[in-house]
């Protein structure tokens, strides 16, 4: 392996840690979303580094373009409407 591949993994396995690690912890579901969007495009980058392009290409199409896309419409569905102000008499 060579100096740079080296450098870039070490460089993507702290951002997949760090943005799995964020999953966790952020309390805001949408920055939550993002963050398990950013990890698994990292490790679609390891897949590229170990030269299976078609695997990490259905990283990216099934995992990133298909699950975090219907986490964020569940998201969507499911949030209650802090807009509407309930008036009782």
């Amino acid at each position: 392996m060579g100096l740079y591949e080296s450098i870039a993994f070490a460089l993507f396995a702290m951002v997949t840690v760090g943005s799995a690690s964020g999953v966790v912890l952020v309390r805001d579901v949408w920055h939550s979303a993002l963050l398990l969007g950013v990890s698994l495009v990292s490790v679609a980058v390891f897949y590229v580094l170990n030269q299976a392009a078609f695997v990490a290409t259905m990283q990216i199409l099934v995992y990133v373009g298909g699950v975090l896309i219907l986490i964020t419409f569940a998201v969507m569905l499911t949030r209650e409407d802090e807009s509407v102000i309930e008036v009782t008499p």
